[in-house]
């Protein structure tokens, strides 16, 4: 990655930290932090398509903001007390992370999300937790970081 990216990667893992944190916590994902640090990365994001001169990449930012919104939405109408609106939005900010790679990197990054939060849930219901309930927003955030290290 190249290093304009460098501040709104750096914004995006001391958001996914905090949030990680209260998710794990509290099982919430406040707008209160959620939406101004959001916002912050996604400047971030718009300040480093300018500064190397590809202002294009801010499509690719939208568009998968977009569908990892619009996806996970859809999971959320299915099954709200399952999947929660904090969810969505952090997916949204996933997904325009997600999307500076491009649209590939945007779907690997949130199934891998999916994939581990299945993986949790799982384990939880196996020792014997039928009735637990994981906070979903870490398990998205390792999913977009893991799609993240792979490159591009």
């Amino acid at each position: 990655m190249p290093w304009a990216l460098a501040p709104a990667l750096t914004a995006f893992a001391v958001l996914g930290g905090v949030l990680a944190v209260v998710d794990a916590r509290t099982h919430r994902l406040p707008d209160a932090i959620l939406l101004p640090g959001g916002a912050t990365v996604l400047v971030l994001l718009g300040g480093a398509a300018v500064t190397m001169g590809e202002p294009l990449r801010a499509v690719g930012v939208a568009g998968g903001a977009a569908g990892a919104f619009v996806a996970c939405l859809t999971v959320h109408l299915a099954r709200p007390s399952a999947f929660g609106g904090g969810d969505v939005k952090l997916a949204g900010l996933c997904g325009a992370v997600l999307g500076w790679i491009g649209p590939e990197a945007v779907a690997s990054g949130i199934a891998l999300g999916f994939i581990a939060g299945g993986i949790a849930s799982t384990g939880a219901v196996l020792a014997g937790a039928r009735d637990a309930s994981i906070a979903f927003g870490p398990y998205l955030l390792a999913g977009a970081w893991a799609r993240l290290l792979v490159g591009p």
